[in-house]
């Protein structure tokens, strides 16, 4: 427990934009997050002999001309641009931020560095990412910490086996009177995952959709996913299968979060697809953990599952954990005018079976 404590604590100091060290087995940096940094926060972390530089994925480096390509191929592999006197905050918003390129089309010049510690600035790439926060990180050797965190501890903070039953409860809905609700609960990141039973379990394999929040798609409606439709759809289908369990899962935007989402939504509008979106914000393709579905499924005493998808990483997810899928059931619904790309980028780029 002790070390998915640290990882909380360093992810709650990364976004708060206090400075954090990550302890990597081939070095020690010190980390500040760009993204909430303040004028204040960046002067006292640059106090020393020199000012701190700049960490970005290489994927974002490499838009940048500052990485070469076959570095960007991976999102998780670290590149660092040395401090240069006109590189102040808001350069380094603009450095992180790609949907900003637009607004600040001309910067540099910058000068790429060697990365003495790539494991540990890795390490610290996947702690912003997990705060939710652009992996972006202005860095240094040493300097007063609020946190610290090693890539043990961070494997700790997204172990599926710390989710328990929190609550349970009667819930009517629209399309089940007597549906249940169960409410999860992650020990370290204090995730909040649902699931929704709808009719009465009977001993056969349950009809299962994995859904992962989408705020805009779920409850305001948006046209540019089919999430909203797929959600209803997915409940109606259970309606008329013996019985099934809706899996609502906390990993908006594919795992990037809502901010990051909207940021994506940006570059969509510029003309990236949402595969390509992503990798320019210095993400992977799919960020989501599928693990946790499983142990949901688990700790409901269900390991036979039918599995409502398009997606054949879910079915691989659920199995990889020994949940043994019977069934693929096809659920394709939602298309519409505004959606048509992003349909099409799922079945072309991400392997959906549409």
């Amino acid at each position: 427990m002790s070390a998915s404590r640290d990882a909380a604590r360093a992810i709650d100091a990364l976004k708060r934009g206090w400075p954090v060290a990550v302890d990597g087995p081939d070095g020690v940096l010190h980390v500040l997050a760009v993204e909430t940094a303040h004028g204040p926060s960046l002067e006292a972390f640059d106090e020393g002999a020199a000012p701190a530089d700049l960490l970005l994925s290489a994927a974002r480096a490499a838009t940048l001309r500052l990485a070469n390509q076959r570095e960007a191929a991976s999102p998780n592999c670290p590149a660092l641009i040395g401090r240069v006197p006109w590189l102040d905050l808001p350069t380094a918003i603009a450095l992180a931020d790609p949907a900003r390129d637009l607004e600040t089309p001309l910067k540099g010049p910058f000068l790429a560095q060697h990365v003495d510690a790539p494991e540990a600035a890795a390490t610290a790439l996947r702690l912003a990412r997990a705060a939710g926060l652009l992996p972006a990180l202005f860095v240094r050797a040493d300097g007063p910490v609020e946190a610290r965190v090693t890539p043990a501890d961070l494997d700790a903070y997204d172990d599926p086996a710390s989710l328990v039953v929190a609550a349970r409860a009667r819930l009517p809905v629209a399309e089940d009177a007597k549906a249940e609700i169960v409410a999860f609960r992650h020990a370290a990141d204090a995730a909040e995952h649902v699931a929704l039973i709808i009719g009465t379990p009977d001993g056969t394999p349950p009809l299962v959709r994995l859904h992962s929040e989408c705020l805009t798609g779920d409850v305001l409606g948006s046209l540019k996913c089919d999430c909203g439709p797929q959600l209803h759809g997915a409940l109606h289908a259970m309606t008329h299968a013996s019985w099934g369990i809706l899996l609502y899962l906390r990993q908006e935007g594919r795992g990037i979060g809502l901010i990051n989402k909207l940021r994506a939504y940006q570059l969509q509008d510029q003309g990236f697809d949402t595969v390509d979106a992503n990798l320019r914000l210095g993400f992977g393709v799919d960020q989501r953990d599928f693990r946790t579905a499983a142990r949901m499924l688990t700790l409901l005493g269900q390991t036979r599952v039918r599995v409502l998808t398009n997606n054949p990483n879910k079915v691989a997810g659920l199995e990889a954990q020994g949940v043994t899928v019977v069934e693929r059931v096809a659920h394709k619904m939602g298309e519409n005018p505004h959606n048509i790309a992003y349909l099409e980028t799922k079945r072309d780029r991400t392997g959906h079976l549409l």
